[in-house]
């Protein structure tokens, strides 16, 4: 390719260029498809499992294909004795703050490939069980971390949970020991189903390119997780929630639904400081999912007596886009959501990781199905003639 050429070809972060085709996702300014099903459909009709079998296995369930999945899955709950050592292991670096659980969970990820029995094996079927495995565990290697910070013996380790809950509802029973109601149940439910796929976002590109190169699924997953865990994707959710309580420290309670709050974001656009959880690389409409959201926290820090932090939400929602043209994105209001159901703040980004699993997996099998390696060109801005003197060694 000539230098003109290239620099025609050019795009900072891929921005518009499509590097692949999918029959897994797509989005449209206003809406999200999931192998054709939209996101509100999803989220109002369906449950997780039932998206993750449409994820991975291709297409909607029947009742019969249902019970087997979940039978499949809860079946793999359970953590291998090296994970729950490692868990054990990392609980004072999690505790000093050296490591965060998504450095845990990336590298427990890691270490399950290594007693995987079909670790390095690209069959589709191989591929299909091993990402069954990964959307069971995951989700145990969370809350049993959260019990190891919390200095709590395991729940269940046995079984990986309770076998009667579903897959959101047992992961609030693991990280805490205490079943949630069916309302929360439901809630975490849709937030899962909302984080499970979208397209070829950083993680999920991630998870293709090192597929492309025939690595296998369990390297594929934890590459995604390492790009996940960072704040300008899905270290988003987190880092809105530090936001909020920063603006709660300054401004207090009674602040929240006056000018301070404006006066606040006013200090921020004067400093150029970025706030998480406003715009978007492709939706430019607004993120369909940040109004199912909004709903969300809407009712729950109302029934949690923490309506004060949705006011104060909204009202950095109307600054936004009244001065700056931002709407919020699924990260913004995801933050109060989690938050009013007392899931701690550093697990919000590996919640996103154990719902986006499932996108992953069912991309990175795509990939192997139709693989390509990926191999893009940089636009070189060095120096250019220079010639190398021998040096003299003597």
């Amino acid at each position: 390719m000539s230098q003109a050429a290239a620099d025609a070809a050019f795009s900072k972060g891929l921005e518009g260029i499509i590097a692949g085709e999918t029959s897994i996702c797509s989005i449209e300014q206003g809406g999200l498809f999931y192998r054709g099903y939209e996101i509100h459909d999803l989220a109002q009709n369906a449950t997780f499992d039932e998206v993750a079998f449409l994820l991975l296995e291709g297409h909607k369930p029947g009742k019969s294909e249902l019970d087997r999945f979940k039978a499949e899955i809860r079946k793999e709950r359970p953590l291998p004795a090296n994970i729950t050592r490692f868990l054990q292991e990392s609980g004072p670096a999690l505790k000093a703050g050296t490591a965060v659980p998504m450095d845990v969970l990336r590298s427990a990820v890691s270490i399950l490939g290594h007693t995987d029995p079909d670790c390095q094996s690209v069959a589709a079927d191989a591929n299909l069980r091993k990402a069954k495995r990964l959307l069971a565990k995951i989700p145990t290697v969370i809350g049993q971390m959260q019990n190891v910070i919390d200095g709590r013996p395991l729940v269940a380790p046995e079984t990986g949970g309770d076998p009667a809950l579903d897959h959101a509802a047992n992961l609030m029973y693991l990280m805490s020991g205490t079943k949630p109601s069916p309302d929360y149940a439901r809630v975490i439910d849709v937030s899962l189903i909302l984080y499970a796929e979208h397209d070829f976002n950083a993680s999920t590109f991630t998870s293709r390119v090192i597929a492309g190169t025939l690595s296998d699924m369990h390297g594929a997953s934890a590459g995604a997780i390492a790009a996940l865990k960072g704040p300008l994707h899905g270290g988003a959710n987190e880092m809105a929630m530090e936001m909020l309580k920063e603006i709660m420290h300054d401004v207090g309670e009674a602040g929240i639904g006056t000018p301070k709050v404006d006066d606040w974001m006013h200090r921020a656009f004067e400093t150029k400081r970025k706030l998480m959880g406003f715009g978007h690389r492709v939706y430019k409409e607004g993120d369909p999912r940040a109004r199912i959201l909004r709903e969300m926290s809407g009712t729950l820090t109302r029934e949690t007596g923490q309506s004060h932090l949705y006011e104060m939400s909204v009202r950095i929602d109307d600054v936004m886009q009244r001065e700056k043209g931002l709407l919020p994105n699924v990260d913004f209001y995801s933050a109060t959501v989690y938050h009013s159901m007392g899931i701690p703040h550093d697990l919000f980004t590996p919640v996103f990781a154990m719902s986006r699993v499932a996108g992953w997996c069912a991309h990175v099998m795509e990939q192997y199905a139709n693989n390509r390696i990926y191999r893009p060109r940089g636009r070189y801005r060095g120096p250019t003639g220079l010639r190398y003197e021998p040096i003299d060694r003597r």
